[in-house]
């Protein structure tokens, strides 16, 4: 029994962080705890609720008791909560997901062995299946490609809600968090930047119960931004040295232009133009420098 297994003795903590899901999370614990009593491992389920305004903290704790429930009054988003139930977590993996029925937790104990070569395990989603299906298709593969593009690694899925990982390698990477939904890019990015082996394993992806929490404009900035974060966080010669490339080719084609066109007489916007892309290089230099300093 759940109750019976020592603190120290916990395979795998189970972080679900709710906001107004009465309408699955009865279905989705059960679900859980039916997958997981039937495999090998201990484990715990943690709900963090993040101020939901139905009923869903009351029916936790009373069709569940043996379930760790934290009640924050305030909703601080699903990054705050996933971070402060990794924090509370007892076992020797963490596992994230979410709680309205859209992703296969009952296929949790099935990515539990693969963190014996790997540091993170993801849920590859092979199909878009919740609410604004076209709108969110559309920003996520522009993100998703930026992320390749700036991190130089292969991602079939970047923000699949859907994860396990070791828990001493993620507790490393809980300060680098956002508050909202793209806390789960930033944990991908986290582990993938810093070298960590991370395995993508195809899954189905069902329409969510309940409202979307997803917003096309806002959430879709938060990515935006945090994936730029995080590049700059680790590598930041991704972001200035393709700017100072671009500057530099401008500054070029001005020069020859000034060249051709004006007999040698060279436009004060050239040398700026040129100055600038030479600016922008040395900041990248310097910061590149800086993250070295800080992870020695």
């Amino acid at each position: 029994m759940i109750d019976e297994v020592k603190k120290d003795t916990i395979d795998v903590s189970i972080v679900l962080a709710t906001y107004n899901e009465e309408k699955s999370i009865k279905e989705e614990i059960e679900r859980i705890k039916k997958a997981m009593d039937s495999s090998k491992y201990s484990y715990e389920v943690i709900v963090v609720d993040d101020g939901s305004k139905d009923k869903t903290p009351d029916i936790v704790e009373q069709s569940f008791p043996w379930v760790k429930l934290y009640r924050r009054l305030v909703n601080y988003g699903t990054g705050t909560a996933r971070k402060f139930g990794t924090e509370k977590a007892k076992g020797e993996y963490v596992v994230w997901s979410d709680a309205d029925l859209t992703y296969p937790n009952y296929l949790i104990p099935e990515l539990i062995p693969h963190l014996d070569k790997y540091d993170q395990v993801i849920g590859a989603r092979k199909t878009e299946e919740g609410q604004q299906k076209l709108l969110r298709i559309s920003t996520k593969w522009f993100i998703k490609k930026l992320a390749i593009f700036l991190s130089g690694k292969n991602i079939p899925d970047l923000n699949s809600g859907l994860r396990a990982f070791k828990s001493e390698v993620g507790l490393k990477y809980l300060y680098l968090l956002p508050p909202g939904f793209s806390c789960v890019a930033t944990m991908t990015l986290a582990f993938l930047i810093n070298g960590h082996p991370v395995k993508f394993i195809p899954i189905d992806y069902f329409k969510r119960v309940g409202k979307s929490k997803f917003h096309p404009i806002k959430s879709t900035w938060e990515y935006l931004i945090q994936v730029i974060r995080m590049i700059m966080f680790f590598n930041p010669l991704k972001i200035f040295l393709p700017i100072a490339i671009f500057l530099l080719l401008i500054g070029i084609g001005k020069f020859i232009y000034d060249i051709i066109y004006w007999h040698f007489s060279i436009k004060g916007s050239t040398i700026v133009v040129l100055m600038i892309a030479i600016q922008v290089f040395v900041f990248g230099l310097l910061a590149e420098l800086i993250v070295k300093i800080s992870k020695k």
